[in-house]
């Protein structure tokens, strides 16, 4: 038992710590240098697996701080635009896609995902329920996102929005709005600067 034990813990190092490796964390970088963007190591989730077959998409001059995780199933795809900013501890998950335009900011802790993980079947542990989405997450260029954001499936940002920290974006936002809550609601249109009133 216990031999199996250790075997089992193993496997999961290797697995979960596998991009803290020197070669992996190489070619990361490769990948990075040859896209423009930057990569501040330690990073999380399938990144080089993605990098590598092409379903993630890294625009040139973004950054991902430490602690960033991109995960994403067999097949799915992520899309970051050129001049992004993803702050300590963004998480990106995506089942099927996640798409994100130029220049868009996360604070620290945001988290962006496609799916939910199901809870309904009483004869499955929760943990092997699998995952549920309600279509893919499409988010515009230039927006702003404060600390702890949430954007679950199915949802559309527009371009130039603001989310206020702390909120829960569980429905469409419309271009040039400023959102805050849990859920997220409107609270009004953004007065961009030099424009006619």
């Amino acid at each position: 038992m216990a031999t199996s034990g250790w075997r089992l813990w193993w496997l999961k190092r290797r697995w979960y710590e596998r991009n803290h490796r020197l070669l992996r964390r190489w070619r990361i970088n490769r990948h990075a240098a040859r896209g423009g963007f930057f990569v501040r190591h330690p990073v999380e989730g399938e990144v080089l697996e993605a990098l590598d077959e092409g379903r993630l998409k890294i625009g040139a001059g973004t950054l991902l701080e430490p602690g960033c995780w991109l995960t994403l199933a067999p097949g799915a795809r992520i899309e970051i635009g050129e001049g992004c900013f993803l702050n300590r501890n963004v998480m990106i998950a995506a089942h099927e896609s996640v798409a994100i335009g130029d220049h868009t900011m996360f604070a620290n802790g945001c988290f962006i995902g496609d799916a939910e993980h199901r809870y309904d079947d009483q004869t499955q542990p929760i943990t092997w329920q699998g995952f549920t989405s309600k279509g893919p997450v499409r988010i515009g260029s230039n927006c702003w996102f404060g600390v702890n954001c949430v954007v679950t499936s199915g949802v559309s940002v527009g371009d130039r929005c603001v989310i206020g920290a702390n909120s829960v974006v569980n429905r469409d936002v419309e271009d040039a709005t400023i959102a805050a809550g849990a859920p997220a609601k409107p609270i009004r249109k953004i007065d961009f600067a030099g424009s006619e009133g």
